[in-house]
C-alpha cells in the first residue's frame, strides 16, 4: 500500500504535459506548454497543410485565399498574407500562429510576438520540406499520428516519381509564373526542385530571387525545350501561346507549351505531389517529341 501511495504521489508531481519545442525554418525555437488548440494560419499554403496534418479543427482563422480543403473556406479571415489584420488576430486569442517567412511582413510577425503569440515560420525550399512541415505541424497541434501518415504518403509518392523519372535524359525547362512582368522561378524555389525531381533543369536556376523578373530576350537566349505556365486559376492562361510568335524556340518548334494549375505546383502543400506528377508527365511527353 505504501509503495502504491508513493507511486500515485509521484504521478501527481509530474507536469500535466511536457513542453513542446519545435525549431522553425528560420532557426527559431517555438515553445508551447501544451499542444496548440487555437491556431491562426497566416498563409493559404499553411492552412492547407495544417488541415492535412490533422489540425483543421484546431484552427480559429486563416488569411484570404485559404480555399482548400472546403472546410478552410469557412474559417474567419484575418486579412491577407501580405497585410494581416493584427487586431482581429489578437481578438481571437490564439495560442499559435503559423506564418510564411518570405510572404508575411517581418514587422507584423514581430508585433504578434510582442503580443505574446508564439509564431512558427515556414520557408520550404525543397519539395521534401512539405513532409517535414506536416510532421512539425503534428507536433505543435498534438496530431502527430495523422501528420506522420500524411508525411509518409507524400514521401512515398515523391520516391515513386523520382525512381521513374529522375534518371531520364535532362529536359531544359522555362517555368513562367506570370506574363507582365515576365516572372519565373529561381534556383531556391520549390518548383525548381520539382523540375529536378522529374529529370528536368530550370534554365534560370542560377537566379537567386524566388520569383525573379526576366526579359523575353533572356528566354530566347536560354532556348528552353519546354515552357510550363501556371497563371491564376484552373484554366490555361492565353498568354502561354504568345510564345508561338517566336518560332525558333525549341519548345515552340516541338509544341511543348504546357500548363499546370497553380494550386498544384505553386503552393507548398501535399498537393505538390500531384503537381509534380503532371510536370513529370509533361517532360516525358517532351522527351518523346525529340527528333529520332
Amino acid at each position: 500500500m505504501k509503495r502504491l501511495l508513493l507511486g500515485l504521489l509521484g504521478l501527481l508531481a509530474l507536469p500535466a504535459s511536457a513542453e513542446i519545442a519545435v525549431k522553425d525554418d528560420t532557426g527559431q525555437i517555438v515553445r508551447l506548454a501544451a499542444p496548440a488548440r487555437r491556431i491562426v494560419s497566416l498563409a493559404p499554403h499553411v492552412t492547407e497543410t495544417l488541415f492535412a496534418a490533422g489540425a483543421g479543427e484546431r484552427m480559429v482563422s486563416a488569411v484570404e485565399y485559404s480555399d482548400y480543403p472546403d472546410a478552410a473556406k469557412r474559417l474567419p479571415r484575418v486579412g491577407g498574407y501580405s497585410k494581416l489584420d493584427l487586431e482581429a488576430i489578437a481578438t481571437l486569442k490564439p495560442d499559435l500562429a503559423v506564418g510564411w517567412a518570405s510572404g508575411n511582413s517581418p514587422a507584423h510577425i514581430e508585433k504578434l510576438r510582442a503580443l505574446g503569440i508564439p509564431v512558427y515560420l515556414v520557408q520550404p525550399e525543397r519539395i521534401d520540406d512539405v513532409a517535414a512541415n506536416l510532421e512539425r505541424y503534428g507536433e505543435l497541434a498534438g496530431t502527430g499520428t495523422v501528420a506522420r501518415v500524411a508525411a509518409a504518403n507524400f514521401r512515398n509518392r515523391l520516391a515513386a516519381l523520382r525512381k521513374k523519372y529522375g534518371a531520364q535524359p535532362k529536359v531544359r525547362v522555362f517555368y513562367q509564373i506570370w506574363k507582365q512582368p515576365l516572372t519565373t522561378v529561381g534556383g531556391g524555389q520549390v518548383i525548381t526542385d520539382a523540375i529536378r525531381l522529374c529529370g528536368g533543369e530550370n534554365v534560370f536556376a542560377d537566379l537567386k530571387p524566388l520569383a525573379p523578373k526576366i526579359s523575353i530576350e533572356a528566354v530566347l537566349a536560354a532556348d528552353p525545350e519546354v515552357i510550363i505556365a501556371s497563371g491564376m486559376g484552373e484554366s490555361r492562361p492565353e498568354w502561354v501561346d504568345d510564345w508561338r510568335h517566336w518560332a525558333n524556340i525549341t519548345a515552340v518548334k516541338r509544341d511543348n507549351l504546357f500548363f499546370i494549375p497553380p494550386d498544384l505546383i505553386q503552393r507548398h502543400t501535399p498537393r505538390l505531389a500531384e503537381g509534380a506528377a503532371r510536370l513529370c508527365e509533361q517532360l516525358e511527353t517532351a522527351r518523346g517529341r525529340r527528333p529520332q
